[in-house]
């Protein structure tokens, strides 16, 4: 019997796919080229997100009970699944060395300075295998806790930081043109690949696949929705010159806020919430690669595969944030021109191209 998972699932799942890299490292990231408009280019982003989801659901509703590997393999033939399966790998190897980026300064930069990053990216990717070797379905069903805590983190940060708010620091708007903040949206638009990528593994999971369509594009704009509050706010609080300066802006933030007397340490209570975000991404990635990979080699389980897909991920993570310059080199010049056109292409590509197997799609 296939694994299920409800709509509700789905979206929470989309929802924590972006969320942790989208408010601690690409937030900083725009700043430094749209400086006040980076909640701009992060709205502009997610509208792009919602189109690339609209599209995978559409090609989706062709094959309802298969994902896009199969997809493409039925369509095309086995070779061009295959292609498409080592493509869908080579993103979600990438997308791994970003959340580990993510997850790594976040908690090494704050917390434990002393700490081996051998440490944190042992602890992150075996935390993802425990998870997958379940199934799909406890993972979504953590992601819920992951959505609680997004919400109380977003919450809290807004009640301990509205009093410093300035407007005036957002003005004025488009100060360096439509163009130049469009083209800045390209690093949240990776935050919203992973959704999307994630979701043509998984969407055909789904229980209902006349609702999951809906659910997809709702993802995105919820998630988006939950994201765009922090450029805003840190604009507004820090302002975009002082956002621009730090790699995890977020946290900065988190020490900006205060409640009254009592809860001053906004980033401790922010790294225990953002945590669930970030090991749900972990899991996600070394579980639609190692589907993947079984698809790619013909296996019917993709347990097998598990484990030499979290030691390539775990050795390319580990690779990646040795080095904070070199780090930051990939997340902000390489990344999007890898991940872009895998995120856009693909889709595109099997919704357009289908249009000339329709036969095969329409007899299946």
């Amino acid at each position: 019997m296939r694994v299920q998972i409800t709509n509700g699932m789905l979206i929470a799942l989309i929802i924590n796919m972006v969320y942790a890299k989208a408010i601690g490292l690409t937030q900083g990231i725009m700043a430094r080229e749209a400086g006040a408009d980076m909640w701009i280019a992060t709205l502009l982003a997610t509208a792009q997100g919602m189109f690339v989801m609209w599209v995978i659901a559409r090609t989706q509703q062709r094959l309802p009970q298969l994902n896009f590997i199969e997809h493409a393999s039925t369509l095309f033939g086995k070779w061009a699944g295959r292609l498409v399966g080592i493509l869908f790998i080579v993103f979600f190897l990438g997308a791994f060395g970003s959340v580990m980026i993510t997850f790594v300064y976040h908690l090494m930069d704050y917390f434990l300075p002393e700490m081996p990053i051998l440490i944190f990216v042992i602890v992150g990717t075996t935390v993802g295998v425990y998870a997958i070797y379940f199934g799909l379905e406890v993972v979504a069903r953590f992601a819920f806790v992951g959505l609680f805590s997004i919400i109380a983190l977003n919450v809290l940060l807004m009640l301990g930081s509205l009093k410093d708010f300035d407007i005036r620091e957002l003005l004025p708007v488009f100060q360096n043109g439509f163009v130049h903040t469009a083209v800045a949206s390209r690093h949240n638009d990776t935050d919203w690949a992973m959704a999307t990528m994630m979701t043509a593994m998984i969407y055909n999971h789904v229980k209902s696949p006349i609702v999951c369509t809906r659910s997809g594009v709702l993802g995105i704009l919820y998630g988006g929705l939950s994201i765009a509050m922090w450029p805003i706010l840190e604009a507004g609080v820090l302002s975009p010159e002082v956002t621009s300066q730090y790699i995890v802006a977020c946290m900065q933030m988190a020490r900006s806020a205060e409640i009254g007397l009592f809860i001053h340490r906004y980033e401790m209570i922010m790294v225990a919430f953002f945590a669930t975000s970030a090991l749900v991404q972990t899991a996600m990635c070394l579980f639609c690669a190692s589907l993947a990979a079984s698809q790619v080699i013909g296996l019917k389980d993709y347990r097998p595969l598990v484990l030499p897909i979290a030691l390539l991920f775990g050795g390319f993570g580990y690779w990646t944030v040795l080095d904070h310059n070199q780090a930051m080199n990939m997340l902000s010049k390489h990344w999007p021109m890898v991940a872009l056109p895998l995120a856009f292409g693909i889709p595109l590509l099997l919704y357009l191209l289908g249009f000339l197997r329709r036969k095969k799609w329409t007899n299946h």
